[in-house]
């Protein structure tokens, strides 16, 4: 009973005890069950992890590593959408300029998604990461120890050219399609 009290202290003060402090640039949240809190105690040391900038996660708890990843996943496909979408209505502009019903819908889209990611994903600690799904990386980190079958390993990237990208290829689509709408509908 002391030890449940002593981490629903810890939790609420969202500090880790030593055992699960980062090591040589790992941080593992073991599946480790010895309360009702559990789930609120894997989230705090996501939640460390992430904001300590560790340079890889390794998830065991299943719940929290499939809400992560799929997280992780949608962020993903919304900034590859948006990315996509931005680039075609570009090129399709530039190529058949009199079908503006194909690429002013696209560079719309492309936006929408562009602000939605840069709202919701961007600034979430989360989104510096990867879910590292490479065989041979995955070799050379410390997995054997675990207890989980199907752990899921995050590993810190750079978001600077994610970002450059996206900002570019947004601001060059919403100007195209401004352009564009001006010289066809209001000259």
């Amino acid at each position: 009973m002391e030890h449940s009290k002593d981490i629903q202290h810890r939790n609420s003060q969202n500090v880790l005890p030593s055992s699960v402090q980062p090591h040589n640039g790992y941080f593992i949240i073991k599946e480790v069950y010895e309360n009702g809190a559990a789930a609120e105690y894997f989230e705090n040391q996501l939640e460390y992890a992430l904001e300590a900038k560790v340079r890889i996660i390794v998830i065991e708890p299943s719940k929290l590593a499939n809400e992560t990843s799929k997280w992780l996943a949608l962020g993903n496909w919304l900034h590859r959408i948006s990315v996509l979408a931005g680039a075609s209505c570009v090129v399709i502009g530039a190529v058949f300029p009199e079908r503006d019903y194909v690429y002013l819908p696209l560079g719309f889209l492309g936006s929408i998604l562009a602000g939605v990611y840069s709202i919701s994903w961007q600034l979430d600690p989360c989104c510096g990461y990867q879910v590292e799904r490479d065989r041979k990386q995955l070799q050379k980190l410390p997995l054997r120890s675990l207890s989980s079958s199907k752990p899921v390993v995050l590993v810190r990237n750079s978001t600077t050219k994610k970002s450059i990208v996206l900002g570019t290829v947004t601001v060059t689509s919403m100007t195209f399609c401004a352009w564009r709408w001006y010289h066809r509908y209001l000259v």
